[in-house]
């Protein structure tokens, strides 16, 4: 076919359209082809995963201490002075540790010259962390009865002490470690199991759920109080994980979701303790943290997920969105090959978090102070320098993407810069997220929706304790303690994670 002068141009621009435009879906196919390899067969962060590097490190340690106890093995000198560097660096044992003394004295106290007594100049006293393998012990709790001579049918006798499980075997602190065990050190229940009958304890694992069970109806007040409480706060994080659910009816397992809600006001001097509670959810439907935040009035800080926005819609809550989120999208790009204006973005939003670590732990007065004057110029650059990116690029490929998501979320990125409050990201709650995804690898998935929701309520209580540094294990048999011998409701705050104190426990 023969095409006339005038055809010709029109053609040919429509031949270089279509191949720009297959060209641009090419390479987008290439990204995300680069991006599904990465994840199936390279790491998924933008840092090195903490868990791995510390497998890292335990391994280069131990061959370290090999290849020093072969040095001072052979050298006496050596290893006085290794000894002494010990004993300068190792610092004290906590206080509250018991203490059995060991005396090693010598046996001759007469002189080895003269035979004279020998006279006590002072001692070297030395302290060695030990430790006492996990003990089972049997409580026998006797109850004398007692009757009258005079009077036939009086019998008395005192009262059998409060249980948690009635009839059962275990006390509050035997139900508070398999409460720890579970949902600290991520132990399913089967583990537990067949910990204890190595030591002649035949537990069946559904005698265990039974006992967490009835421990997480007790514990459920305590869980919604802590989410009150986090609700009145002025800040909030904010962050879902999936949780993996049996559904029975189908011999499958449903994709259900642990939502967590964080408050952590230390990094701006904020007086609040800090606290975190999970919410179970059957579904991601943006209903649920409306649901979940009623009442609450202040800035939620979240990812990008379009969920949250109906909370910002009725005008009682401010969202402020996550740089870490930004900044992985470009680093994704970045990683799988030269991508000069992704590089660029990196090198740009370095800047504002290397602005974060200086002014981490000051008032927030201080803190927005210096974001307006050093971070806001940034921030107003790169906007601009990412508006002029994108009309130079095709608009199908990930690296338009990464653009699009930063400038249609950039009012709520930014508000940190006004806000000493506010976290440059939402990597708060993603910490909190963290012990749930332990969680989840070791334990595969939940039962029931019900054993999700004490998941939640348990590792709600769990977590806020450790971000209060408080022990887990003398918390919770303190708390159920006080629980099943009948304290008043109206008093629940003391049984929130911060208001523990140890002294006052109920034995």
């Amino acid at each position: 076919m023969t095409m006339t002068a005038d055809e010709l141009p029109e053609d040919l621009n429509a031949l270089k359209a279509m191949v720009l435009s297959r060209d641009a879906e090419c390479a987008r196919l290439l990204q995300i082809i680069k991006e599904l390899q990465r994840h199936r067969f390279g790491r998924r962060a933008e840092t090195l995963p903490e868990d791995q590097l510390l497998l890292g490190l335990e391994e280069a340690e131990q061959v370290e201490a090999d290849g020093l106890e072969d040095q001072e093995q052979a050298s006496a000198a050596l290893r006085q002075a290794r000894v002494a560097k010990r004993r300068t660096n190792r610092g004290s044992l906590p206080a509250h540790l018991p203490r059995i003394e060991m005396i090693v004295d010598i046996d001759d106290h007469a002189c080895p010259c003269c035979r004279s007594d020998l006279h006590r100049i002072g001692e070297d006293v030395s302290e060695k962390l030990d430790i006492v393998p996990a003990q089972f012990r049997v409580l026998v709790v006797r109850r004398p009865k007692y009757a009258c001579r005079a009077c036939e049918d009086v019998v008395v006798e005192a009262l059998a002490p409060a249980r948690l499980v009635e009839g059962g075997i275990p006390t509050e602190a035997t139900v508070a470690q398999v409460l720890v065990s579970k949902y600290a050190d991520h132990l399913p229940l089967y583990r537990q199991a067949q910990i204890y009958k190595r030591q002649g304890i035949d537990l069946d694992r559904s005698t265990l759920a039974d006992w967490v069970g009835r421990a997480a109806w007790h514990l459920r007040p305590v869980h919604q109080r802590l989410l009150d409480v986090l609700k009145t706060s002025s800040k909030l994080f904010a962050d879902e994980t999936t949780a993996p659910v049996l559904d029975p009816g189908r011999g499958k397992t449903k994709t259900g979701q642990l939502w967590a809600y964080a408050r952590d006001d230390r990094p701006w001097q904020g007086t609040d303790p800090p606290g975190v509670v999970y919410v179970y959810a059957p579904d991601r439907k943006a209903e649920r943290p409306m649901a979940h935040l009623v009442g609450f009035v202040g800035v939620l800080q979240v990812d990008g997920y379009s969920g949250y926005r109906p909370l910002a819609a009725k005008n009682t809550v401010s969202l402020a969105f996550c740089w870490s989120h930004v900044r992985r999208r470009f680093y994704e790009l970045a990683a799988a090959g030269p991508a000069p204006i992704a590089s660029e973005a990196l090198r740009r939003i370095a800047e504002l978090y290397k602005i974060e670590d200086e002014i981490r732990g000051r008032t927030h007065e201080e803190r927005s102070a210096n974001r307006r004057e050093k971070s806001r110029p940034i921030a107003d650059s790169l906007a601009s320098w990412l508006r002029e990116q994108l009309t130079l690029i095709s608009q199908k490929t990930k690296l338009a993407e990464a653009i699009r998501y930063a400038l249609s979320r950039w009012d709520g990125l930014n508000r940190f810069i006004d806000d000493g409050r506010i976290e440059i990201d939402s990597n708060t709650v993603e910490r909190s997220i963290r012990p749930i995804a332990l969680n989840r690898k070791n334990a595969l998935f939940a039962g029931s929706d019900a054993g999700a929701e004490h998941w939640a309520i348990i590792a709600s209580l769990i977590e806020t304790a450790k971000l209060n540094d408080v022990e887990p294990l003398g918390y919770l048999t303190d708390v159920i303690t006080r629980i099943v011998n009948g304290h008043p409701n109206s008093q629940i705050d003391e049984l929130l994670p911060w208001s523990y104190r140890p002294d006052r426990m109920v034995g």
